[in-house]
Parts: C-alpha cells; structure tokens; sequence
C-alpha cells in the first residue's frame, strides 16, 4: 500500500477514526489496533512476508527478555549474539547472498575456473533492512545496559512494525518511540493540523516533483550513451532532485501521519541540499540512518578517540556499511566510497564540526562565500548520486564519459522548461522554510485565512493536475 495511493487515501481516516474512538479506553486498545493496521499496511504488500516480520519481532522480542533474565555475562552475549547472527542472517540471505554468490563466481572466472551459481529466485521483503535495524538497535540496547526489556509484546511490535515508518524509516530507537507507545496519548487539534500540512508537502515533493523528475531522469540515464554531455548533467540533477523529493516526502508523509496518532517520529531530513560541506550533509540526509552508523558503529569501532588512522579507518568503514546497507550492488559501495572521500578533509583537518548552524540564519540570502559551498557540495554530491542511479559500474563510469565529451558545451536535447520552474519554486519554499521542521510548517500561518487556505489549495490542485500512475518510492527497494 503505497502513501500516494487512493487506497492509503482510504484507509488512514478508517483507522484514525477507530483509534480516536478508543482513546477512552485502555491503551491496550488503541495499541492493538495500531499492530493490526500496521500488520495489514505490511500485508497488502505481500502477506507471506508478513511472517517474517512477525519472527523478527518475536526473536528479538524473547532475546530481550532473556537478556534481562540472564544470572551471567556468558548467557547474555549467548543470546544477544544469537538475535544478531539471525537477523544480519535473514539480511543476508534475502539482500546479499546472490550479489555475493555472482561477485565470487565473476572473481575466480579470471582464473580461468568457470562455476555456475546457485542464485535464489526470491523477492526482497520490503523495508526488510529498516525493520531488522530497529530491531537490532533494541537488541544492543539492551545489551549494553541502556534499557530494560520491554514486557509487553504488543507494544513492542508497535515498535517494530509501526506503518508509517515500516517500510522505508526513519528508523527508530526504542529510547525514542517506545515510551511514547506506552504512553496515554490524547487527541491534539494543532498537532493533527500539522501532520496534515506535512502529509501536504510530502505529498507535493513525491507527485509533483520527484515523479516528474522520475520520467525525464529514466528517459536520459536509459539512452545515456546517445545523449549529449549537457542532457547527462540535466538527467543527473533531476535525479538528485528525484531522490531527494521521493525520500523526504515519504519521511514528511511518515511524520506526519504518526502525528495524526499522537506519536512523534525521529526527523529524518534537514534541508540537506543547501548544506556548505559533505559533513554538513551527512547530519541532515537520512538523519536516522548516519546516527544509527555512528551510534552502533562508528563509536563502538573506536570512534575519533584513537588519533587519525582510527578516525580515517572508522569513517571508511560506516560510508563503506552504508553503501552496502542501500543494496546488493558494487554501485553502492562506490557511492559510500565516494561520499567517504568527500568528508575526508573535514575528518583530517578537524573541521566536520563546522556549519551546525543552519545557512544563512535569519537573513534572506546566503553570502557569496555560503552560496560557494552550497553549490560545491551540490555538485559533489549529483556526481555521486551518477552511481546510485546506474545499473553497473560500467554504466556509470560510461555515462560519466559521456559527460566529458565536447557535446558537454551543447544545449540539452531535454530541457522541460515546466518542470525547471517547479523545481525553483520548490527550492525557494524550501530556503524560505529552511529554519523550521518542515518547509511549510509556519508558511502562511500569520496570513489572512483566505490567502492562507488559498495557497493549500493550489498546493493540492498541484498535487491533482500532475499525479500520474502510482510510483513506488524509492527507498521501498532497500
């Protein structure tokens, strides 16, 4: 069940209005009924995978329990390393194993040694790699003394498994959620008002833009070797523009939606195009995700406590994890390869501590200097977005080529001036917005209602006049 489908348009009023009626009786309730409605969103999918999530839940559900049980070290690092091994196990299974499997048999090939493998024929689970993280994450908690193990299974699997961040994040912590799970939770007018406007604009960046961006970005990168330099970097920045909208507008619809529910979810996205380093960016792309790296990771590996070899080895190692975390694909692995390599002036010099702040903080411009590195670490980041996109490393290496070809200095073949406008408008909305949670959080709240419900309107006009076929998002693929 996709978020920009007439079927989700139909389904969340049902299970809001339910869950709203029981907020007078027990929690259990309304909980249980999240679960089920979580339980059916994952269903529509594909309900035999619903059982693997369920054995997930349960894995890590008894694991915690048995963890806190323990009268020793031994019988704890007995189970949590069994929950780990499981999980990262199944991962493997379902993501990796053919990427593996293909990658050593294409290795001992040019030995001259020739092997058929035996690839498994099987569908990846959706947000199979969120789900496992969140689990993981409780896991490790657990094992570290950070928490206690929840007794409830209900409420954990609300944990797990709650829809809206099911599927493609952002990826919680039990530290964060949990409470909020076990918590009364009270319907709150001005909340549910908000989590409307950022259903609103996440449902703008998804339709409008990433979609429209989808159809010129699939006809440029599928007939790259016959298109001119300057229609590869036209196709190469709608895709960042794709990506980013897909992604963030899922997070804006996810947060959102759990707001309908009284639950706040971690944010996921910070206005990551206008960061003025690599650094900068990585604390404001896929927020969830890096401080899960650096949470689970990167300190654990010693963090930047163990001079600069630790510092550089460590960051190779979270970029190099997740590239691989995207997908079963070498691409990927080049993508963190790059973005590693990216940051690693900021590591060396101490300065990736820099730009905390947000651009340009209460003025209306950047200065030259601030407008210099936006768009630096713009285009260092559309180049490493070239191998997020393509199919192989030929591919992308190719389509870069191409890009290096004096036909770079000719107009574009493809150059929709429509959808150029609506990209610049959604820029200046997002810049103007740049402080807050979401771009139109505040956008118009001190205008007079008219012009205030007038601007909604032609938000969601927008969103009828250019929504097409249903388009998957684009992280539902990791």
């Amino acid at each position: 069940m996709l978020f920009n489908s007439i079927n989700f348009a139909l389904f969340l009023p049902v299970v809001l209005t339910l869950y709203w009626l029981l907020d007078k009786k027990k929690l259990i309730y309304q909980n249980s009924l999240l679960l089920v409605a979580s339980y059916f969103f994952y269903a529509c999918w594909d309900w035999r995978f619903l059982f693997l999530l369920i054995f997930s839940t349960l894995l890590d559900y008894v694991t915690g329990l048995k963890m806190c049980q323990a009268n020793n070290q031994k019988i704890k690092k007995f189970w949590f390393w069994l929950s780990v091994i499981i999980n990262l196990a199944f991962l493997g299974v379902f993501k990796y194993y053919n990427f593996f499997i293909e990658s050593f048999a294409e290795l001992i090939s040019h030995a001259g040694l020739q092997v058929n493998p035996w690839s498994l024929k099987v569908i990846l689970p959706v947000g199979i790699s969120f789900y496992t993280f969140h689990g993981l994450s409780y896991v490790i908690d657990i094992y570290k003394g950070r928490i206690k193990a929840e007794k409830n299974f209900i409420d954990y699997s609300v944990f797990v498994s709650f829809f809206p961040l099911l599927v493609a994040g952002p990826i919680e912590r039990a530290t964060h959620l949990l409470p909020q799970i076990k918590k009364k939770r009270v319907f709150d007018y001005r909340k549910s008002i908000d989590g409307l406007r950022q259903i609103l604009w996440g449902l703008f960046k998804k339709i409008v833009i990433a979609d429209l961006c989808a159809d010129a970005v699939n006809t440029i990168f599928s007939n790259s070797e016959h298109a001119t330099g300057s229609t590869l970097v036209i196709g190469a920045i709608f895709f960042a523009f794709q990506i980013y909208c897909d992604f963030s507008g899922y997070s804006d619809i996810a947060l959102g939606t759990a707001r309908l529910f009284g639950i706040e979810l971690l944010k996921n996205f910070a206005f990551p195009y206008f960061s003025r380093d690599i650094a900068e960016f990585w604390r404001r792309w896929h927020i969830s995700l890096s401080s899960w790296f650096k949470d689970y990771l990167y300190i654990p590996l010693g963090g930047s406590k163990g001079g600069t070899w630790m510092k550089v080895r460590n960051t190779f190692a979270i970029f190099i994890v997740s590239g691989f975390w995207h997908g079963a694909n070498w691409t990927f692995i080049v993508w963190g390869l790059l973005n590693a390599l990216y940051i690693m002036p900021s590591i060396l010099f101490n300065s990736n501590r820099h730009h905390l702040d947000v651009v340009a903080q209460g003025k209306l411009l950047p200065t030259f200097r601030e407008f210099f590195s936006m768009c630096l670490t713009f285009g260092l980041t559309v180049f490493a977005w070239i191998f997020f996109r393509s199919e192989s490393l030929s591919s992308a290496l190719n389509y870069i080529s191409n890009i290096c070809s004096p036909s770079l200095f000719s107009l574009p073949a493809i150059m929709p001036l429509n959808l150029i406008t609506l990209i610049l408008i959604f820029l200046a909305i997002e810049w103007i917005g740049r402080e807050e949670p979401y771009a139109i959080c505040k956008l118009g709240l001190n205008w007079p209602r008219p012009i205030r419900w007038s601007t909604y309107y032609m938000v969601v006009l927008a969103i009828f006049y250019f929504v097409g076929p249903e388009q998957k998002f684009i992280y539902f693929q990791f």
